[in-house]
């Protein structure tokens, strides 16, 4: 059973704001000092309206300045702070302290190496994603302006744009879970993108790369990336056009 270390104190907002005392758990790992990860608790005062984020900087700030994690824009656009909190991945800095209760646990993303409590290793995650050519590629000479496309082309993947490379699909994806070398949503969203794109001529060599025994077929369909998504990508769907794309390539 993993270790818990006692509360390391408490910590108030401002005066006069409604306020909530939580319990939180974070999943500790130093590389350098600790054999096994382990829990350590905190308790401290947060407003409802707090997000996870929030309450992290807290503890980290005025209870425990060791606590390491990832964290940038603080506004769901980087995705650098993707967590599992409560059991889901999720962005802490969207993720609301009311939504939550007063119980909350926070560990690092699951199939990625952890580095030092929740940062994890996000080298083969990226891996995965050049492996697809996540770029525009076209040969054409190029145009005077630029290279138009409908409004009904660019629906077909407009969604797929939206991604953030936060790893909150292909973390909670139980096949990634067991076989680390499964390319995984987030790349094969990445790789839709540019399929379905119109305007680009890379498609035959995006469809070569996820037709291996660690890339497209692999997914089992189970749709944890799908509600993992914090940009509401309907991933699973994406997997499937992706499919679909590479059995009329191949008839």
């Amino acid at each position: 059973m993993d270790a818990t270390t006692p509360a390391a104190g408490t910590s108030a907002p401002p005066p006069g704001l409604d306020t909530m005392n939580v319990t939180v758990k974070i999943k500790r790992y130093d590389p350098e000092k600790d054999a096994r990860a382990y829990w350590a608790e905190y308790r401290l005062d947060v407003r409802p309206t707090d997000r996870v984020l929030d309450v992290l900087n807290q503890i980290k700030w005025e209870m425990d300045g060791s606590l390491s994690y990832r964290r940038s824009c603080a506004h769901g656009v980087c995705g650098s702070d993707a967590m599992l909190i409560n059991g889901v991945n999720r962005l802490a800095c969207k993720l609301l302290v009311r939504d939550l209760g007063s119980s909350i646990a926070v560990e690092p993303i699951r199939g990625l190496e952890v580095v030092k409590d929740l940062i994890v290793d996000m080298e083969p995650f990226f891996d995965s994603y050049k492996s697809v050519l996540p770029y525009f590629v076209n040969d054409d000479p190029e145009p005077a302006r630029e290279r138009l496309q409908s409004p009904e082309d660019r629906e077909i993947f407009d969604e797929s744009t939206k991604c953030i490379l936060c790893a909150a699909c292909t973390t909670s994806c139980p096949v990634f879970w067991t076989n680390g070398n499964y390319v995984g949503p987030a790349a094969i969203v990445n790789a839709h993108r540019f399929i379905f794109d119109s305007r680009d001529q890379a498609t035959d060599e995006r469809l070569a790369a996820l037709n291996q025994p660690s890339g497209l077929w692999r997914c089992r369909t189970a749709y944890n990336c799908t509600e993992a998504c914090p940009r509401d990508i309907p991933i699973t769907k994406q997997i499937e056009e992706v499919k679909r794309a590479l059995l009329w390539r191949q008839a």
